[in-house]
């Protein structure tokens, strides 16, 4: 490793400007509370723990870095550290785009968070960093299944016909955050075309290059919230964690 590559350092998007987190009336789901605080809030408070992130760049409504901004300044974060608040874009693909765009020369190492993951242990973190930074050009933590998978012929009415049953084996389930070094992360966006809605996993516009994507294990409280019943089991841990003066 070169001495300009030792002093790159590590830093963490979370895109939160999507329909499902917009303030204001609506269905801000990172916006909602948990043991009283906005999940957002939770997240950035994850990474800023991580002992290899040192900037954090959450990506907000394009109308609303300002009450973001002011969302986070009023809990108490983690001190020391570095958050950015930037207006994101009409899609998670274009929003994570600009969180890139706004990362300092040093960042060599960059994380990609769901918002909507704000149990996320920081142990986790900092193992999809670390093995960026020991050499893999791009990470993703999982989960093997518990259950398993059929692969169907989509229906808009009545029984989908089963068209395979994938080898529960080879397959899991994948989480965030995920881990890029920057430079793959960049060519990505730049090369990979925004289709519909745009993409909503990073590693997989790494994969569309040909780019080596690796595996770390992932951990079950890193679960993504976004139904009800997701709500009553974060509520369920955040509960245990405090009780164990874990948080």
């Amino acid at each position: 490793m070169s001495t300009k590559e030792a002093n790159l350092t590590t830093a963490a998007v979370i895109p939160a400007a999507g329909r499902g987190v917009r303030l204001g009336p609506g269905a801000p789901k990172a916006l909602r509370t948990l043991g009283g605080v906005p999940m957002l809030v939770h997240a950035v408070r994850a990474l800023l723990r991580a002992r290899a992130v040192t900037l954090v760049v959450v990506v907000a409504p394009p109308d609303g870095a300002v009450e973001v901004r002011l969302l986070l300044d009023s809990h108490g974060l983690p001190e020391g550290k570095e958050i950015l608040v930037v207006p994101g874009g009409a899609t998670r693909q274009d929003s994570v785009r600009l969180g890139l765009e706004a990362l300092p020369d040093d960042v060599g190492t960059v994380l990609v968070h769901d918002a909507a993951r704000p149990l996320v242990p920081v142990d986790m973190v900092d193992a999809v960093a670390a093995a960026v930074c020991e050499g893999a050009p791009a990470v993703v933590p999982a989960l093997p299944l518990a259950d398993t998978v059929k692969q169907v012929e989509p229906r808009d009415h009545g029984p989908e016909p089963v068209v395979g049953t994938p080898e529960r084996a080879l397959l899991r389930a994948v989480q965030t955050p995920q881990g890029f070094r920057r430079d793959v992360l960049v060519s990505a966006h730049l090369r990979v075309p925004a289709e519909g809605e745009g993409a909503t996993d990073d590693a997989g516009m790494v994969e569309r290059l040909g780019t080596p994507v690796v595996v770390v294990p992932g951990h079950e409280e890193a679960f993504k919230v976004t139904r009800p019943l997701d709500l009553v089991l974060a509520e369920a841990v955040l509960a245990r964690r405090r009780a164990a003066d874990d948080f």
